[in-house]
């Protein structure tokens, strides 16, 4: 299978070539840490479904292109900036996306994602539903999303509770960057495979006739000790709450880490992290598909509301790193405003036929 992206001018932004008895997808935008947008969403998507109608792939591979990303989330300025008077703009781009994690989740055929570098946001939804996620020493994993008044989504909501204990939820809430050993800890890479050996790995996923399971064992490396291993009592311990003002109250009690916690979530937007608590103890029980539908549900009406616009110009555009958020308190956010996001949108819901 060729590329099947661009023109002989502007290189291919997914790159989507047979190796063997793989089929391969190169994220390709190095310079904007592979930063996934629309047109990217649909070619992968695509191609999942060509490889998977392909009796000859065997595997499926996806990385990111340099040495900096692997994908370091969705085109959020974009979206910032168009998408408030652009609804079709804003809510095509995310009933693409989470489509697209909808397939990976769903996939049949072996489907490995090697995760060097910066992997956040859409990067997680690219990587996080499929069977096999190879960390190396350059992994640094987040979901950033409460910073920017968004929801850890790509189903995220689906995914963050199924780590142990409330590990998701103190991820989610606070935005934490993982390295590799922690990402092996909490299951979020299933191997571990120094940067050295990418390109036996490389070869071995083109040529070996091994199972995955079997060649990333040969080549599963010591990612060393994670140091979220001795803060998983207090994780556990205080983000067991179902209301984000009891985890607060909890952290504020709690040691000099866990009132960091504290400050790191009071900076972030209050209506992003009730609704992304809202998600996670939703999303405990429900199936991707169910997950996914109420993540549309709440960025169609996030899209109608202040911080998601404030927190991609004060992070992202302005980068003076001073949202200010509307409801500028927890307090301030209702049993209802969490509601008003878990309804069907006027556009319609998510589907996935």
């Amino acid at each position: 299978m060729s590329d099947m992206t661009g023109d002989l001018e502007t290189p291919a932004e997914v790159l989507v070539e047979r190796r063997g008895r793989a089929l391969w997808l190169t994220l390709n935008r190095p310079a904007a840490l592979n930063a996934l947008n629309l047109s990217m969403a649909r070619t992968i998507h695509r191609a999942l479904f060509e490889g998977a109608a392909d009796p000859e792939v065997e595997r499926i591979v996806i990385e990111g292109a340099g040495d900096r990303a692997f994908c370091a989330g969705g085109d959020v300025a974009l979206l910032a900036r168009e998408g408030r008077t652009d609804k079709a703009l804003f809510e095509g781009f995310f009933h693409d996306e989470y489509r697209m994690n909808q397939a990976i989740a769903r996939l049949v055929t072996p489907y490995v994602a090697i995760l060097d570098g910066v992997t956040m946001g859409g990067g997680v939804g690219l990587s996080i539903h499929g069977p096999y996620r190879v960390a190396t020493e350059r992994t640094l994993f987040a979901m950033p999303e409460t910073g920017i008044g968004l929801i850890p989504d790509v189903g995220g909501t689906h995914a963050l509770p199924r780590l142990p204990g409330e590990i998701g939820t103190w991820a989610a809430l606070t935005g934490a960057r993982l390295k590799a050993a922690d990402c092996v800890y909490a299951g979020i890479a299933t191997h571990f495979v120094p940067v050295e050996r990418l390109g036996v790995l490389r070869d071995l996923l083109a040529t070996s006739d091994e199972t995955i399971g079997e060649l990333l064992a040969t080549l599963h490396g010591d990612p060393g000790g994670s140091a979220l291993e001795a803060l998983r009592d207090g994780i556990d311990f205080h983000f067991g709450h179902d209301r984000v003002e009891d985890i607060l109250a909890s952290l504020d009690e709690g040691d000099d880490w866990a009132r960091e916690q504290a400050a790191i979530i009071r900076r972030m937007s209050p209506t992003s992290c009730k609704l992304t608590l809202a998600g996670l103890r939703l999303g405990a029980s429900a199936d991707i598909e169910d997950a996914l539908v109420t993540e549309y549900r709440m960025v169609c009406e996030i899209r109608n509301g202040h911080d998601f616009f404030e927190g991609v110009r004060a992070q992202l555009l302005d980068k003076d790193r001073n949202p200010l958020w509307s409801p500028a308190t927890f307090e301030a956010v209702t049993d209802e405003d969490v509601e008003r996001h878990l309804q069907e949108p006027d556009s319609g819901d998510l589907t996935f036929e």
